[in-house]
């Protein structure tokens, strides 16, 4: 029995890394599954709360852990390993589930789409279990500014979904609660002076409050989606249905052209939501902020009107669709005809 116990274990050890690879081959086809959940169970987003909070805890305990002198070390690496085996956990199921959320609530060539890429490599770095315990866990400050983001994320899609508040309002308590996680682990951690401590939230109050402020626009609006966006030179305002529907714009000619756009929210959500028209990539109409009302399955159709001067076959008009504080929902464009 010991002859056998021996062998496993010098098994395992010559080989455990390319077991934990393996590992994380598994934990990415696993996060694969739960970005598909996130498209379909909002509901899952009650629980994450737990997720955040053992996260958060276990990670200011870690400092302390590394300190405790009446554990062995041996023991004390094991039980490192055990918390960042589930934090690691946690932050897949989380990340991967948010990923496709922001993903349907961000637009291509926007600057939101950056957004989405740091949401989606933090989600598979949680996947690489030697990266993970090697060399993001022991890096104090590059943990602390990777659980200050990622609970950003997180409650930026929570606060609308769960307690249907408006994406302006999510931002600032998101980025509050992310300053004060990166703050708890700053100070929780032994060795930097105070004032370099200081300095460091200092930097990242700044930082967040850029975004939350003149950045915002930086975050997609998650959960609120364009689920399509039509032109044409009339609307039935009974059925809210455009008459004339155009796929292209007639040359050399003025035409006052309706913009119909859909957005999707889920059910009890409210903000408000306007047009912004642009003609060759200038700002020419701005509509007032309309109340939006989640719910629909069809989404809520917001449409207005604007006069257009069409002189050459390379005019080009686009509508953006933004929330009032600022946050791009999606786009819709139309093109003059060539002929």
């Amino acid at each position: 029995m010991a002859a056998l116990k021996r062998h496993v274990g010098g098994f395992l050890a010559r080989h455990q890394d390319k077991l934990w690879w393996f590992h994380s081959s598994y934990s990415l086809l696993l996060g694969a599954g739960v970005a598909w959940l996130g498209t379909r169970h909002f509901a899952y987003l009650r629980v994450a709360v737990f997720h955040v909070a053992f996260i958060w805890l276990s990670s200011l305990a870690l400092p302390s852990l590394s300190r405790w002198q009446r554990l062995p070390d041996a023991w004390r690496r094991r039980l490192r390993l055990l918390i960042n085996y589930f934090q690691r956990n946690f932050y897949q199921q989380l990340l991967f589930f948010i990923l496709p959320i922001y993903y349907l609530s961000a637009t291509w060539g926007a600057a939101n789409m950056v957004f989405v890429f740091l949401v989606a490599a933090n989600a598979v770095l949680a996947t690489l279990d030697i990266v993970y315990d090697r060399w993001l866990s022991p890096a104090w400050s590059v943990l602390s500014a990777f659980f200050a983001f990622n609970l950003f994320a997180c409650v930026h899609i929570m606060l609308p979904i769960i307690w249907r508040l408006r994406n302006s309002q999510a931002l600032l308590l998101g980025a509050l609660l992310a300053l004060a996680a990166f703050a708890s682990f700053t100070f929780a951690r032994r060795g930097p002076e105070r004032r370099g401590r200081w300095g460091r939230v200092l930097t990242a109050a700044l930082l967040l409050a850029a975004i939350a402020g003149p950045g915002r626009s930086l975050v997609p609006p998650a959960p609120l989606r364009l689920l399509g966006g039509v032109f044409g030179t009339g609307l039935d305002s009974q059925l809210r249905e455009l008459s004339g529907r155009l796929a292209s714009l007639p040359p050399k000619t003025r035409l006052r052209v309706y913009a119909l756009t859909a957005v999707l929210a889920p059910l009890g959500l409210k903000d408000r939501v306007g047009h912004r028209w642009f003609w060759n990539g200038r700002l020419v109409y701005a509509s007032p902020f309309f109340r939006l009302h989640g719910g629909r399955k069809n989404g809520f159709r917001l449409w207005t009107f604007h006069t257009l001067d069409i002189d050459r076959p390379t005019d080009v008009l686009h509508v953006d669709v933004v929330t009032e504080g600022g946050q791009l929902i999606g786009r819709a464009g139309i093109r003059a005809a060539y002929h």
